[in-house]
């Protein structure tokens, strides 16, 4: 399940693509905080923090600003062209006895023998929209493949949910199969049609010092 993630921000009172730079300059992202029926406020998070906390999968936050502490999910964040680093961050307010809808990955676990057995795993479904209270978000859905053998599939429906938690998607949809691998076979060379004539074999014509060796033989 979800933990909550102490990150220690600052207020930010300037706004705008140069201010924004300026924030960045000094290690900060610049961040909001909005939800719950209050203000939205302009925040600046440390930038090393906040990427260490994304790359391990964190998804809640303790927003701590001024001794005050905010419980949030962190909604949107906005990556450089190469996605290296955050330029931006929202935050979302949440209850602990708060029901919210979010998406979170799907992990395969195992070893599928239909794969072993010459199949194609094909994962149809990367992640799925979920329904829980803030403290029951799992850090991923596992589905379990030890059983999937050749033209078997698991379906939404047939998950094994952490508890408290609720899957949005279609029950039907498809999440892996295993699939025939297919072989693609070389085609045969076309033989002549009817009333053609295969091309004759190409003589090459002797060097001029062969020729001359057989002019002296003469």
């Amino acid at each position: 399940m979800a933990v909550a993630y102490v990150l220690e921000v600052q207020e930010r009172s300037k706004s705008g693509t140069n201010a924004a730079k300026q924030v960045r300059k000094k290690g900060l992202v610049p961040a909001v905080i909005y939800g719950k029926g209050e203000v939205t406020e302009s925040l600046s998070v440390p930038a090393d923090l906040l990427n260490k906390a994304i790359r391990q999968g964190v998804r809640i936050f303790d927003v701590t600003k001024g001794g005050a502490m905010q419980k949030a999910l962190l909604r949107e964040v906005q990556w450089d062209p190469l996605g290296h680093d955050v330029l931006h961050a929202d935050f979302y307010r949440v209850s602990a006895d708060e029901k919210i809808t979010l998406e979170v990955k799907v992990e395969l676990r195992g070893t599928s023998p239909g794969v072993t057995g010459g199949g194609v795993l094909v994962q149809q479904i990367h992640s799925l929209s979920v329904e829980c209270l803030i403290v029951n978000i799992p850090e991923s859905i596992r589905v379990l493949i030890n059983d999937l053998q050749i033209d078997q599939a698991i379906h939404v429906k047939d998950l094994q949910l952490p508890e408290g938690v609720a899957v949005m998607n279609d029950p039907e949809a498809i999440v892996v199969q295993v699939s025939q691998k297919v072989i693609e076979e070389e085609a045969p060379a076309a033989a002549p049609l009817a009333g053609e004539q295969a091309e004759p074999e190409v003589i090459a014509r002797a060097k001029p010092e062969e020729e001359e060796a057989d002019e002296k033989k003469k």
